[in-house]
Protein backbone atom coordinates (compact mmCIF):
# COMPACT_ATOMS: atom_id res chain seq x y z
CA UNK A 1 0.00 0.00 0.00
CA UNK A 2 2.70 2.53 0.52
CA UNK A 3 3.41 2.73 -3.32
CA UNK A 4 -0.47 3.25 -3.42
CA UNK A 5 -0.49 6.10 -1.10
CA UNK A 6 2.70 7.79 -2.88
CA UNK A 7 1.38 7.78 -5.74
CA UNK A 8 -1.56 9.40 -4.84
CA UNK A 9 -0.05 12.12 -3.17
CA UNK A 10 2.14 12.70 -6.20
CA UNK A 11 -0.96 13.34 -8.72
CA UNK A 12 -2.49 15.30 -5.69
CA UNK A 13 0.87 17.39 -6.22
CA UNK A 14 0.33 17.49 -10.04
CA UNK A 15 -3.52 18.40 -9.63
CA UNK A 16 -2.60 21.24 -7.30
CA UNK A 17 -4.85 19.25 -4.62
CA UNK A 18 -2.31 19.07 -2.05
CA UNK A 19 -4.83 20.19 0.56
CA UNK A 20 -6.87 16.41 -0.45
CA UNK A 21 -3.55 14.62 -0.01
CA UNK A 22 -3.63 13.12 3.45
CA UNK A 23 -7.44 12.22 3.51
CA UNK A 24 -7.11 10.86 -0.04
CA UNK A 25 -4.19 8.78 0.80
CA UNK A 26 -6.33 7.36 3.88
CA UNK A 27 -9.00 6.57 1.67
CA UNK A 28 -7.03 4.99 -1.03
CA UNK A 29 -5.10 2.76 1.49
CA UNK A 30 -7.87 1.37 2.80
CA UNK A 31 -9.76 0.95 -0.27
CA UNK A 32 -6.64 -1.11 -1.93
CA UNK A 33 -6.45 -2.89 1.41
CA UNK A 34 -10.06 -4.02 1.04
CA UNK A 35 -9.77 -4.93 -2.81
CA UNK A 36 -6.70 -6.82 -2.18
CA UNK A 37 -8.21 -9.10 0.23
CA UNK A 38 -11.16 -9.56 -1.77
CA UNK A 39 -9.28 -10.58 -4.32
CA UNK A 40 -7.15 -13.02 -2.75
CA UNK A 41 -10.73 -14.64 -1.49
CA UNK A 42 -10.95 -15.99 -5.35
CA UNK A 43 -9.60 -18.52 -7.25
CA UNK A 44 -7.92 -15.60 -9.70
CA UNK A 45 -5.05 -13.69 -9.10
CA UNK A 46 -5.31 -11.29 -6.59
CA UNK A 47 -4.94 -8.01 -8.94
CA UNK A 48 -6.56 -4.92 -8.40
CA UNK A 49 -6.76 -1.43 -9.86
CA UNK A 50 -6.56 2.13 -8.86
CA UNK A 51 -7.84 5.10 -10.70
CA UNK A 52 -7.96 8.32 -9.45
CA UNK A 53 -10.10 11.57 -11.47
CA UNK A 54 -10.62 14.80 -10.62
CA UNK A 55 -12.74 18.20 -11.80
CA UNK A 56 -10.33 20.68 -9.45
CA UNK A 57 -13.01 20.44 -7.18
CA UNK A 58 -13.13 17.14 -5.79
CA UNK A 59 -11.41 13.38 -6.47
CA UNK A 60 -13.15 10.47 -7.20
CA UNK A 61 -10.82 7.21 -5.96
CA UNK A 62 -12.21 4.37 -7.88
CA UNK A 63 -10.51 0.68 -7.37
CA UNK A 64 -11.64 -2.65 -8.84
CA UNK A 65 -10.72 -6.05 -7.12
CA UNK A 66 -11.93 -9.54 -8.65
CA UNK A 67 -14.44 -10.58 -6.11
CA UNK A 68 -18.21 -9.83 -7.04
CA UNK A 69 -19.48 -9.74 -3.72
CA UNK A 70 -20.57 -6.15 -2.43
CA UNK A 71 -18.15 -4.60 0.28
CA UNK A 72 -19.35 -5.14 3.82
CA UNK A 73 -18.55 -3.91 6.87
CA UNK A 74 -17.31 -6.23 9.47
CA UNK A 75 -18.39 -5.91 13.19
CA UNK A 76 -15.03 -5.18 14.71
CA UNK A 77 -14.52 -5.52 18.26
CA UNK A 78 -13.33 -2.33 20.42
CA UNK A 79 -9.87 -4.09 20.31
CA UNK A 80 -9.76 -5.66 17.16
CA UNK A 81 -6.59 -4.65 14.64
CA UNK A 82 -8.72 -4.72 11.18
CA UNK A 83 -12.53 -4.28 10.43
CA UNK A 84 -12.95 -0.77 10.27
CA UNK A 85 -12.23 -0.19 6.69
CA UNK A 86 -15.27 0.95 5.63
CA UNK A 87 -16.25 3.13 8.58
CA UNK A 88 -13.20 5.21 7.41
CA UNK A 89 -14.09 5.44 4.10
CA UNK A 90 -17.08 6.78 5.00
CA UNK A 91 -15.68 8.87 7.42
CA UNK A 92 -13.51 10.73 4.94
CA UNK A 93 -15.94 10.66 1.69
CA UNK A 94 -18.25 12.42 0.76
CA UNK A 95 -19.96 9.78 -0.57
CA UNK A 96 -18.99 6.31 -1.61
CA UNK A 97 -20.45 2.98 -3.40
CA UNK A 98 -19.53 0.28 -6.08
CA UNK A 99 -21.13 -1.49 -9.05
CA UNK A 100 -20.35 -4.64 -10.46
CA UNK A 101 -17.78 -4.69 -13.69
CA UNK A 102 -20.37 -6.15 -16.30
CA UNK A 103 -18.22 -5.16 -18.76
CA UNK A 104 -15.17 -7.35 -17.73
CA UNK A 105 -18.18 -9.53 -16.38
CA UNK A 106 -15.94 -10.42 -12.69
CA UNK A 107 -15.06 -8.33 -9.67
CA UNK A 108 -16.56 -4.77 -9.16
CA UNK A 109 -15.37 -1.71 -8.40
CA UNK A 110 -15.91 0.61 -5.14
CA UNK A 111 -15.55 4.27 -5.60
CA UNK A 112 -15.30 7.38 -2.92
CA UNK A 113 -15.73 10.66 -3.56
CA UNK A 114 -13.13 13.50 -1.74
CA UNK A 115 -13.89 17.58 -1.63
CA UNK A 116 -12.27 20.08 -0.02
CA UNK A 117 -14.49 20.53 3.08
CA UNK A 118 -14.76 16.43 3.58
CA UNK A 119 -12.24 15.36 6.27
CA UNK A 120 -12.50 13.18 9.06
CA UNK A 121 -15.70 14.39 10.59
Amino acid sequence: MPCARRHTRQVLWEWHLTELADPAELLVSELITNAVAASRSTSLAPSVRLWMLSDTARILVMVWDYAPQPPARANADADAESGRGLLLVEAVSSRWGWYRDLESATGKVVWAEIRPQDGLR
